[in-house]
C-alpha cells in the first residue's frame, strides 16, 4: 500500500525481519522513503512532518513485530539516522535554490527569503519533533524512540549541522552580491521568489537521482554543533 508516496508496507516488512547487523540497510531504505515521498511536493516543514509522520509510523509498526527484542533499540537508531539524512537533503536542496535567487540579485531582507531562512533553521526541530509526535503512538516502543532521539539531540543531527553551515554561507552570499552592487528591483524580486517552492522541489529531485547509485553503505555524519 502507498501512501503519502510512501511504500509502508514494504518499510514494515523490511522493520520486522531485519537485525542489528542489517542497520545500514535499514538506514539507506529509510533514507530513501523519505526523499521519495518529498519528491515533487512544495519543499516546506509541512511536508517534511507530514511525511516523517507516516515512516516513523511505518518504522514502529515493523519493529513492533520483530521478534528479536534486544535489536529494536538498534533498528530505531537506524530510522532515525535516515530521516536525517533524507532531511539533510532537503536543507542542501533549499540552500542551492536560496544561492540560485541571492546570486540574482534577491536580497536576504525579503520577506520571503527571511522565512525560507527561518525554516531552514526549523528543519532539525521539525526532524525531532515530528519523530517524538509520531513515536508517542507507538505503543511499548516509546522508551526505545526516545533513546534513540536523545542520542541524535547530544550529538547533534546531520540536518542541523548543514542549516548551520548554510545559513552562514547565504549571509556570506548576500552579503557580496550587496558590495558588488547585484540587487534587484521589488518588482523582479518578487517574481523570482514565487517560484522558490518549486525551484527547491525541482533541485531535491534531482538530488535524489543522483543518489540512487549510491552505496547502502554510506552512513550519514552527524555535525556537532
Amino acid at each position: 500500500m502507498t501512501r503519502s508516496g510512501i511504500d509502508a508496507d514494504a518499510l514494515i516488512r523490511q522493520f520486522s525481519e531485519a537485525t542489528a547487523k542489517q542497520g545500514d540497510a535499514v538506514r539507506q531504505s529509510v533514507q530513501e522513503a523519505t526523499l521519495r515521498a518529498l519528491q515533487g511536493r512544495e519543499l516546506s516543514l509541512k511536508s517534511i512532518k507530514e511525511v516523517l509522520k507516516v515512516v516513523t509510523q511505518a518504522v514502529s509498526a515493523g519493529a513492533a513485530r520483530n521478534p528479536a527484542g534486544e535489536d529494536v533499540d538498534a533498528l530505531l537508531s537506524n530510522a532515525v539516522a535516515g530521516m536525517d539524512a533524507a532531511v539533510l537533503k532537503a536543507v542542501e536542496a533549499s540552500r542551492r535554490a536560496l544561492e540560485q535567487l541571492v546570486e540574482q540579485g534577491v536580497g536576504l531582507q525579503e520577506k520571503q527569503l527571511k522565512k525560507a531562512l527561518t525554516d531552514i533553521e526549523k528543519m532539525e526541530d521539525t526532524l525531532f519533533a515530528a519523530i517524538h509526535k509520531a513515536a508517542g503512538e507507538a505503543n511499548g516502543l516509546q522508551a526505545p524512540w526516545a533513546q534513540a532521539l536523545q542520542g541524535f539531540r547530544q550529538e547533534g543531527s546531520a540536518t542541523g549541522g548543514a542549516a548551520v553551515n548554510a545559513l552562514q554561507a547565504l549571509t556570506t552570499q548576500s552579503q557580496a552580491a550587496l558590495r558588488e552592487g547585484r540587487a534587484l528591483g521589488q518588482r523582479g524580486a518578487q517574481a523570482l521568489l514565487e517560484h522558490y517552492a518549486a525551484l527547491a522541489s525541482g533541485v531535491l529531485i534531482g538530488m535524489s537521482g543522483a543518489m540512487a547509485g549510491a552505496p547502502t553503505s554510506a552512513k550519514p555524519s552527524r555535525t556537532k554543533r
